[in-house]
This record gives structure tokens, sequence and C-alpha cells, in this order.
């Protein structure tokens, strides 16, 4: 960032001798990745939901990734849980091949017991790079068959436990799916997303309404909302949007409206603005805490 780089011009003429205090935004900076590094003390699942399309969850799921691969590093993994087509993998980098759920579901007997090592799990998630994550897609057909059960969920979470520290969760829009209620039942922090418009919203708040009426109040006020702004604010409300789930769950932020996340194409770290690295960060740090 600039300040930390005037700060580090400034130390460097002056041999370290002069120590200038940390500006505020440098002051937050580390605290929020003080905030990303801290111990969880075991396997931790985020989940992200909103049942409606388009309200920013595969990005989410994406960035956070990202976000805490890049400042935590390794062992941390995107699942695209979608009970239909998803498009975690086609928002993702690609890699050697093109393996998905499916075949993890198809291959489990090879990682029962002690058997299967990260390299052989490496045959079906997909290395992010620099992203210092890993990404498991589902099915890139929408044909490719029957919707995943609860029990399926199950077995391939207990593989991927003993390969990853932290699972970050993309849900379908069907919160009746056996595989959506599962990935709820393993949740250790919700994170529910919308796009700054108020179909979207409403949806976020009649799912939430869902969960508390089969007995998830916890979950929802501890989750962590996140507001993806749109390219004009015009005619949308964003302080009542803000009230509403601020009243409901645990923190409300915002994210700023980023033209190359809007394109479609696959998401790169490198490609982000520091705004929205910044905002991600201050998003992770939230998650952090509830973990």
């Amino acid at each position: 960032m600039a300040v930390r780089g005037v700060r580090g011009a400034l130390a460097k003429g002056t041999l370290g001798l002069v120590q200038l205090p940390p500006g505020r935004r440098e002051v937050e900076f580390r605290q929020d990745v003080e905030r990303v590094r801290r111990n969880f003390g075991g396997l931790r699942q985020v989940t992200v939901v909103n049942p409606k399309g388009g309200a920013g969850k595969t990005v989410a799921v994406l960035l956070l990734a990202m976000t805490f691969g890049q400042k935590r590093g390794g062992y941390v993994l995107a699942w695209d849980n979608n009970e239909t087509q998803g498009t975690l993998g086609m928002r993702a980098q690609q890699d050697f091949h093109n393996r998905t759920v499916r075949d993890l579901l198809r291959d489990l007997g090879q990682f029962q017991g002690a058997q299967g090592r990260v390299g052989d799990l490496s045959q079906y998630v997909r290395a992010q790079g620099e992203g210092m994550f890993d990404v498991l897609a589902s099915d890139e057909s929408a044909t490719a068959g029957e919707m995943l059960t609860a029990h399926a969920f199950g077995e391939i979470r207990d593989v991927v436990s003993r390969f990853y520290k932290l699972i970050f969760v993309d849900t379908g829009n069907n919160v009746r799916a056996e595989n959506w209620q599962a990935a709820i039942d393993a949740t250790d922090q919700l994170v529910v997303t919308m796009s700054a418009r108020n179909d979207s919203a409403e949806t976020a708040s009649r799912m939430l309404d869902h969960l508390e009426q089969h007995g998830r109040q916890r979950l929802v006020r501890q989750a962590v909302t996140v507001v993806s702004m749109p390219p004009s604010r015009r005619h949308v409300d964003i302080p009542a949007i803000t009230r509403h789930f601020a009243a409901r769950t645990r923190t409300v932020l915002l994210v700023p409206y980023e033209r190359f996340i809007d394109s479609g194409e696959p998401i790169r770290y490198a490609g982000l603005t520091a705004a929205s690295r910044d905002a991600w960060l201050k998003v992770a740090a939230a998650v952090s805490e509830g973990l």
C-alpha cells in the first residue's frame, strides 16, 4: 500500500534510525492480518449462502479462500456444493485436469482408512497457484446426474478434512436439498452474501427466517453479511439493507463493485484493485473472529 511504501522508503533513507508511527490504515491492516492468522484449534468450515442466483456466493468463496491463502498459507479448500451445475470451477484458475466432486465421490474407496495422500487428492482438486488454495469443483454439466445426498456430502467432507484446515463451501439455491442441509449442519461460520438489490436482500432475509425456524438461531446471530455494491447506487437503499441485517447478524460489511469480478472471467488475486483486496481482508478478519 502507499502508506507502507512511504514509511519503508523513509526508514531506508535514515538507516532505520527514525521509526515513524504507523498510520491508522496500516494499524488496521496489521490487525486484520493478525485476525486472519489466528489459531482456530482444528478444522473449520465456512458456508456461504443465499438461495438467489447472482448473489455473489461463488465470488465470496473464491475471494475469501484467496485472502486466507495469501495471508495465512495453504491447507485452504474452496468446495462447490451446488446441487446442480456450479460455477466455482469456471471462475477459478484451471489446472491440469477437469475432474469434479463426482469423480472424487466415485473414487472415495482410494481414501478409506489410512489410505490416500495429499498427492492423490491433487488428482481431484484444482491448485490455484498464487491464490494458495485449492478448488473442488461441482458438476460442470447440467445433465450430470442425481443430486448429492447428505451422506455423500459427509463422506467427501471426511476425506478432505484430512488434508485441509479451512474449508469454504459454496452452496446452491435450494435450501431443502440434502447436500445444502448437510453443509449447514457442518458449518462453523455462516456468511450471507447479496448484491445491493431489494430482491437479493429479501431472499437472504427469508433464508434466515428458515434457518431460525429450524433451530439455527445462533448460526444466524453469528453470521457475517456481505453486501456487494452495484455499478450505480441509484435507487438502492443501502442504509435500509444494512440496518436490517445488522439487527439479525453479527456484522454487515460492504465490498466495492469490481468490473474485473463482474466480467465473469476467472478471478486472480493480483487482478483485484487495492480497494477490493482491503475490503475482502476486512471480511476475512470478521469471518476469522467467528471460527
